[in-house]
């Protein structure tokens, strides 16, 4: 097996050189592979729940509409209405249809992600739940005090969690705290 396209793809990740001990330790893990594979796990379950019109149209607001691969505030490149990932390449272009598609299907991972942390929550709870979760990220949502306040059923508590969420790299930003707003007012909706 040919493994330079794997240390190349090492190498680019990191940034650096892979020194030699690395190199035996990236070996010996890709021996042990081969000689003991994983077992197919069935995929994660997914949920049938959907974001509502109000939480879409609130996140193509913030996320702006950008047919051509930008970064972000926080350095992540990113295309359409805020899709990141390795699709995204430098230079990449697209049209409106397929940036529509992106959003629908990245948002598919935090729909399913909100009804596996937060739990029960009415559609407008949802909505606000799932933007903030495409825009922090699955794991962060599902750390937050906001979603273990939400499950609680502190949903006051819920609602003011919100605009904790308003810094990148660091720094506050107007336009996060516009959002997280803006979050806190559909999650507040009956």
């Amino acid at each position: 097996m040919n493994r330079k396209p794997i240390f190349d793809l090492i190498r680019t990740m990191l940034g650096r050189g892979i020194t030699s001990s690395e190199v035996k330790k990236i070996d010996a893990a890709i021996d042990e592979a081969i000689a003991f594979p994983l077992k197919p796990v069935a995929p994660p379950q997914t949920s049938d729940r959907k974001i509502n019109n109000a939480g879409l149209n609130l996140i193509k607001q913030f996320e702006g509409l950008r047919l051509k691969a930008y970064k972000c505030p926080a350095d992540v490149l990113t295309i359409g209405y805020g899709s990141t990932g390795h699709h995204v390449k430098p230079g990449l272009v697209i049209t409106e249809a397929r940036a529509e598609a992106l959003l629908l299907e990245d948002l598919k991972r935090f729909e399913a992600a909100v009804v596996r942390a937060a739990g029960p929550a009415t559609d407008n709870q949802f909505a606000a739940m799932v933007s903030l979760a495409f825009n922090v990220g699955e794991g962060a949502f599902a750390s937050s005090t906001l979603c273990r306040k939400h499950k609680a059923g502190d949903h006051v508590g819920a609602a003011n969690e919100f605009k904790r969420w308003n810094k990148a790299a660091g720094r506050v930003m107007a336009g996060l705290s516009r959002r997280r707003a803006a979050e806190a007012a559909l999650y507040r909706t009956a």
